[in-house]
C-alpha cells in the first residue's frame, strides 16, 4: 500500500503555513487557533485549493489521537452519574424533535433547500445536528488548563455518550454489523495489564511516544478488523490505559502530535466544497438550533447539581454542532437518505457553530458575571459530591495544584505550620491520592468563580498561598481572582519558562519558582549536604 506521504503534493506544506498564520492572527485576536485554522481552510477553497488524499490522512490521523487521549483521562464510573447519561440521553432526544420540527416546517414552506427533505431526511439531518464537538471541547477545556475540572469532565461524559450513540448508527446504518470475532474483545480487559506492563517499561522518551501510537492506531485497527468502528477501538485502548499511573504522562507527550494533525482536520472542513448561496442560507438558518441547544444543556446541568458557573461553562462548550455530523451525513448521502448538497450544508453549520462558540466561551466570564444573579437561581440546592462548601477555617497556607510540585511544598510545609495547611486541586484523582497520603486536600477549581462561593470567608486566616496548577493560564487566572477577592497576602506561583514568570509577576504574583530553572539548585542543596555528610562520616573513621 503506498505510503501517504507520497501523496504529499507540493502545495500542502503552503496550506498548513497559510493555516499557522491564521491561526496565529486569530490568537491575537483573543480567540483559539481553530477558528483561524477553519477560516484558512475557507479561504483556500474559495481561492480554488482542494483537499487531497494527505490533508485528509493526517486529520483522520489526529481524531483518531485525539480519541485515544481522551480515553487515557476517562473513567468509566463517570458515564454512569445521572449529570452525564440523563443530561446526553434528554438532550439528544429534545434537540432531534425540535430541529425535526423545524426542518419539515421550514420544508412545508418549500424554502431553500428544506423543501426536499421528507421525514427520514429530516430526521437523520437533525441527528446529524444533535451532537456536539467533540475537537472543540477537548481543545477549549486543554487551553483553560479544565480538562479534570468538574464541569469539564462532565462535558467528556457527554461528548462519549453521544459518541457512542454515533457509533451505533454508522454501524448499523452503514451495514457494518460486527463480526462473530468481536466478541474476542472481551480478552482486552485482562490484556490490559499487559499493555501496562509494557508501558511501564517504555521510559519517558521516544519509545513512549511510538508506544502512544502503536496503541491509538493499533486499537482502530483491531476493531475496524471485527466491524466496528476504528475510533470508538482508539478510545476504548485509552480507556485500558487509564487507570495507569503514567496514563497522564503518555497523554502529555501525544499531546504536541495531536494539536499539528488535528491542524489538517480543521482545514479539510474548510476544503469540503465550495459552497452555494444556497447552501449558504440553509446553514445559516439551521444556526437557529444554536441557542436551543446551549440553553438546554444551561438547564440540564444545573437541574443535575453542578454549579451555575460550571453549567454555563459546560452549556458554552457543548453549544455547537459536531464533526461527526458530517460523517454522519456522508452515510446518509452514500444512502440515499438525503441530497448530495446537504454534507455541505452541514460542514458550513458546523464551521459556523465553532465561529458563534468561540467568542462566547472567550467571553464566558463576563457573561456569567453580568447574568450570574438570574443563573443563580437556576441551581439545585443540592451539590454533587466533590463540590460542597470547603471548611476553609483554620489554615495558614494554601497550595492550589497538588501534583508533585504542589505534595513536596505540602509536605515541606508541614515541618513548618503542622496541620494549618489546605492542599486544592480540579482533578479527582489527584485528591484521592493526597487523601491516600495524610493529606489534607479538596476538590476545587480556582479558576472559577463559584469556587469562592464554598469558602466563606477566610481572608483574615491565610498568610500565604502557592500557585502549583501545570497551567499556566490557569494560575494567572486563579491570582486574579484572589486580588478580586481582595486578598493582599503573599502568592507564590510556579512557572516553566521566563516569560511566564515575568507574566506572572505583571498579573500580581509576588514570587515564581521556575521548575526548569531552580531544579538545578535543589539539586545543588543535595549534592551539597550528601558532601557535608560523607566528609562527617570520614571525619568520624579517622
Amino acid at each position: 500500500m503506498d505510503s501517504i506521504f507520497i501523496a504529499i503534493d507540493y502545495r500542502d506544506p503552503l496550506w498548513i503555513a497559510i493555516a499557522f498564520a491564521f491561526g496565529l492572527f486569530f490568537k491575537q485576536m483573543k480567540l483559539p487557533p481553530m477558528v483561524g485554522f477553519l477560516v484558512a481552510g475557507f479561504v483556500l477553497n474559495f481561492l480554488g485549493a482542494e483537499s487531497d488524499k494527505f490533508l485528509v490522512e493526517i486529520a483522520d490521523l489526529g481524531i483518531t489521537l485525539l480519541l485515544f487521549t481522551i480515553g487515557l483521562k476517562l473513567r468509566l464510573g463517570t458515564l454512569i452519574r445521572p449529570e452525564i447519561w440523563a443530561t446526553t440521553t434528554i438532550h439528544m432526544t429534545a434537540s432531534i424533535i425540535l430541529a425535526t420540527a423545524l426542518l419539515l416546517g421550514v420544508g412545508a414552506a418549500n424554502i431553500l433547500m428544506f423543501g426536499a427533505l421528507d421525514l427520514t431526511g429530516a430526521l437523520i439531518v437533525a441527528f446529524a445536528l444533535s451532537f456536539s464537538s467533540t475537537v472543540f471541547a477537548v481543545k477549549t477545556l486543554e487551553d483553560r488548563g479544565a480538562l479534570a475540572s468538574r464541569y469539564g469532565q462532565v462535558a467528556i461524559g457527554v461528548l462519549v455518550m453521544q459518541d457512542i450513540a454515533a457509533v451505533i448508527f454508522l454501524a448499523v446504518s452503514a451495514g457494518k454489523i460486527p463480526s462473530m470475532w468481536s466478541i474476542g474483545l472481551l480478552l482486552l480487559i485482562p490484556g490490559r495489564h499487559l499493555l501496562g506492563f509494557i508501558l511501564t517499561n517504555t521510559g519517558h522518551k521516544e519509545l513512549l511516544s511510538v508506544f502512544g501510537f502503536v496503541m491509538a492506531l493499533g486499537g482502530a485497527a483491531v476493531f475496524e478488523l471485527v466491524g466496528m468502528k476504528g475510533d470508538l477501538g482508539a478510545l476504548i485502548f485509552g480507556v485500558l490505559l487509564a487507570q495507569h499511573p503514567r496514563a497522564s504522562e503518555l497523554s502529555k507527550n501525544l499531546m504536541g502530535f495531536k494539536d499539528v494533525f488535528l491542524v489538517c482536520f480543521f482545514l479539510t472542513i474548510g476544503l469540503t466544497g465550495l459552497p452555494s448561496w444556497e447552501a449558504s442560507l440553509t446553514a445559516l438558518v439551521l444556526l437557529i438550533l444554536i441557542p436551543f441547544k446551549t440553553v438546554l444543556f444551561l438547564l440540564l446541568l444545573t437541574k443535575f447539581r453542578l454549579r451555575a458557573w460550571g453549567a454555563t461553562l459546560g452549556a458554552a462548550i457543548l453549544g455547537n454542532y459536531s464533526e461527526f455530523g458530517l460523517i454522519v451525513a456522508a452515510i446518509a448521502i452514500s444512502t440515499g437518505w438525503v441530497q448530495g448538497e446537504w454534507l455541505t450544508v452541514i460542514a458550513l453549520a458546523v464551521s459556523a457553530s465553532f465561529l458563534l462558540s468561540s467568542p462566547l466561551n472567550s467571553f464566558a466570564d463576563a457573561i456569567y458575571g453580568k447574568f450570574s444573579s438570574a443563573l443563580l437561581r437556576l441551581e439545585n440546592d443540592k451539590r454533587l459530591k466533590g463540590d460542597e462548601d470547603i471548611p476553609i477555617q483554620g489554615s495558614q497556607v494554601l497550595i492550589f495544584g497538588m501534583g508533585r510540585v504542589g505534595r513536596a511544598a505540602y509536605d515541606e510545609m508541614l515541618t513548618r505550620v503542622g496541620d494549618e495547611i489546605l492542599g486544592i486541586d480540579l482533578d479527582e484523582k489527584q485528591v484521592e491520592k493526597n487523601i491516600a497520603g495524610g493529606r489534607r486536600v479538596v476538590l476545587g477549581d480556582a479558576t472559577h468563580p463559584e469556587f469562592w462561593s464554598r469558602v466563606g470567608k477566610w481572608r483574615e486566616e491565610i498568610n500565604l498561598i502557592l500557585l502549583a496548577m501545570p497551567n499556566h493560564t490557569a494560575n494567572i487566572n486563579a491570582t486574579k481572582r484572589l486580588r478580586e477577592r481582595g486578598y493582599t497576602g503573599p502568592i507564590v506561583a510556579t512557572a516553566l519558562y521566563p516569560d511566564q514568570e515575568e507574566h506572572l509577576k505583571a498579573n500580581g504574583v509576588d514570587d515564581v519558582y521556575n521548575i526548569y530553572a531552580e531544579a538545578g539548585a535543589g539539586a545543588a542543596l543535595h549534592l551539597w549536604r550528601a558532601m557535608e555528610e560523607y566528609q562527617s562520616n570520614t571525619a568520624k573513621k579517622s
